[in-house]
């Protein structure tokens, strides 16, 4: 049985791969196919990471350049990592900034209890 943390890498993996393909088929992913893969697949996540004041589509421009290392225009699977790395610390950042009422009782101090067993099925059933 696979843990949560391996099925999201998994998952991670499988995306950049299902975007990286569209247009054109490579294995880079586009400044479209990165917005499209984030809108697609992260959109609820983003709304809680994005800086107050700022754009979905100006919080996308903005995480491409940083991780658009080389400058080139297009993300290798190393630089879209670094990018789900910069979003993953912004959520994580705001979490502790902006306690929900969902997530915690306001009391709760420093609580790591993180749940994130939404019951999404990614579809990485055991090969066959």
């Amino acid at each position: 049985m696979k843990t949560d943390l391996e099925l999201a890498l998994e998952c991670a993996i499988n995306i950049y791969h299902q975007y990286a393909i569209k247009h054109p088929i490579d294995d880079y992913l586009s400044k479209c196919e990165f917005s499209e893969l984030l809108k697609e697949n992260a959109k609820p996540f983003l709304h809680n990471t994005i800086p107050p004041n700022t754009s979905i589509d100006d919080y996308i421009s903005k995480l491409f350049s940083r991780a658009d290392g080389n400058h080139n225009g297009r993300l290798k699977f190393t630089e879209f990592l670094t990018t789900l790395n910069l979003v993953v610390i912004d959520a994580h950042n705001r979490s502790h900034q902006c306690p929900r009422s969902h997530d915690r009782h306001p009391d709760a101090g420093h609580d790591h209890d993180h749940g994130h067993d939404h019951g999404h099925d990614h579809g990485h059933g055991p090969a066959k």
